[in-house]
């Protein structure tokens, strides 16, 4: 797979999460404490599993500095959903970019460049922000 369309892919992904973070802005005074939560934790983990996969595809032997940008990429987007709600979210949104940040090259390097998995992965990703937006929607 070209290096290009993996790009244009984590560029595709970044963009979407960013319209999903400012539709959330606008309705997060209706959303409640749970399910900030729950926001918080899969936009972090889930931008960490689907950016490391892709930079490790990019990159696969530069492991040290494809963890560090996934999991610093992952903390940054957990926390600044946590950072809609209260502290605690924070938190969450944090922690879980931690541990999916560090996980997520990991997970690329053992797929070996595995077409099928990164479409599985971004379909995954696709579905679970539908039902973010969804459930976000009926708060």
């Amino acid at each position: 797979m070209g290096t290009q369309l993996l790009g244009y892919l984590l560029l595709g992904n970044v963009l979407i999460l960013s319209l999903i973070y400012i539709y959330i802005f606008k309705i997060r005074k209706l959303i409640g404490f749970q399910l900030g939560m729950s926001i918080s934790s899969v936009s972090g983990g889930f931008i960490g599993i689907i950016t490391g996969v892709i930079l490790i595809y990019q990159f696969p032997l530069k492991f040290v500095t494809v963890t560090i940008i996934t999991t610093l990429m992952s903390m940054f987007v957990g926390a600044i959903f946590g950072a809609l709600f209260d502290y605690q979210t924070l938190l969450v949104g944090y922690g879980n970019g931690v541990m999916t940040g560090i996980m997520a090259p990991m997970i690329g390097a053992a797929a070996k460049g595995s077409l099928p998995f990164l479409l599985f992965i971004e379909g995954v990703f696709l579905f679970t922000l539908i039902l973010l937006i969804i459930s976000a929607k009926r708060t």
